[in-house]
């Protein structure tokens, strides 16, 4: 009889998750709660008679988030391709629904909804826009290294940008900026992208001339001149537009090396206005320090990381360019944030992400790492 020769068992293929990004979300979530509650205390106290008002609504979104985020993280991501062109329209639609009946709060349109219940249209716009510019440079292929190519993506960029930045500014200025960094990472050629970089910087450094001119010709309104005015001198204006870059700028100054300690800032009792939304990280300066604003930053870098690392491994092209669009809104988000708060540049209005308050902005951005973590889940191991 012939000898039988053992049968060689395949490798099972194991699907990959990244909890070290989940878990990081989940920690930067709670310290988020955690210092709404320290910056709004005193404030929610005086105005709703509870101090935990603040926290206790973020909590709630947070919740129903993270619930989002661990349903959209177990979908194929290549299902969001099939209504990126229908997400994109609608896009569209919610922008110019906002600007006619939407809430106005402090002088601004930019929630939809009724009474407590609302959100802002810009946060959906971001994630449309990350599956639709996937989707289009996946669709491309090779052309997007053609100029016929990067055009298409500018002119689906830049009318929806304009939309919302004519109302939120530094909303516009991120969609623009998550186009760039998918370009950048689609496109084979870089120096253009380089030029671009280059001539951002030289733009901030002409800013108040710049400004001027703009003003001049109807394109800039007096009061975002203003803010370039203040930035450049917040000492000239200590009881208008100065206060509040002053202000955080007093409360990143106390806190020297380790902080005052948890809930022991000065500056959240009514100098730094809003304490808990865009100036949050002024707040962690005070009451952590230096060690506390570095140890953030180290977090956000290390989420960066993973999301390098998951792009770096996704099974395709749709997967990579997900995860980048959604690495390059965080990555510029917290720029932004952190250098408006330490007056490296003029105030946009802009949240730290998962840690200021916001329920719009926690919601869309647990979403968007739901598709980071279903790219991931996509990845096989062989064991």
């Amino acid at each position: 009889m012939a000898e039988r020769r053992p049968v060689k068992k395949k490798n099972k293929p194991r699907r990959f998750y990244d909890y070290s990004l989940l878990f990081t979300v989940i920690f930067l979530t709670v310290f988020g709660l955690v210092m709404i509650y320290s910056a709004s205390s005193y404030a929610a106290q005086i105005k709703f008679s509870n101090a935990a008002y603040f926290m206790e609504r973020q909590a709630m979104i947070a919740l129903g988030g993270f619930v989002v985020m661990i349903i959209i993280s177990k979908m194929d991501y290549h299902w969001y391709a099939k209504f990126s062109l229908l997400a994109y329209v609608l896009s569209y639609v919610l922008m110019i629904a906002v600007s006619l009946v939407g809430q106005e709060r402090n002088g601004k349109k930019r929630w939809l909804g009724v009474g407590s219940l609302s959100f802002q249209p810009t946060e959906f716009v971001k994630v449309a826009l990350i599956v639709m510019l996937a989707a289009m440079i996946v669709q491309m292929g090779r052309n997007i290294n053609t100029r016929k190519g990067v055009l298409s993506v500018i002119l689906a960029t830049v009318p929806i940008a304009g939309i919302v930045a004519a109302n939120n500014l530094s909303s516009g200025i991120i969609i623009v900026g998550i186009a760039f960094v998918m370009l950048f990472v689609a496109c084979k050629k870089k120096w253009p992208f380089f030029a671009c970089g280059f001539f951002a910087v030289a733009l901030l450094a002409f800013a108040g001339p710049i400004a001027e001119f703009l003003v001049k010709i109807n394109l800039l309104h007096d009061y975002q001149l203003s803010r370039i005015l203040v930035w450049q001198e917040p000492e000239a204006y200590p009881s208008t537009g100065g206060f509040q870059v002053l202000q955080g700028l007093y409360a990143i100054g106390s806190g020297g090396l380790v902080g005052r300690g948890l809930g022991e800032s000065i500056q959240k009792m009514g100098f730094v206005p809003e304490a808990q939304n865009d100036m949050i990280f002024s707040i962690i300066c005070e009451e952590l320090g230096l060690f506390g604003a570095v140890s953030v930053i180290l977090i956000f870098l290390f989420m960066i990381y993973r999301f390098m690392l998951i792009a770096d491994n996704a099974p395709d092209l749709m997967g990579a360019l997900l995860v980048v669009g959604v690495m390059g809104h965080i990555a510029i988000q917290v720029i932004l944030n952190i250098a408006v708060v330490t007056n490296t540049i003029p105030n946009t209005g802009i949240t730290l992400p998962f840690i200021s308050y916001g329920g719009t902005s926690v919601l869309f951005l647990m979403a968007e790492i739901g598709m980071v973590l279903g790219v991931s889940n996509q990845i096989r191991l062989e064991v």
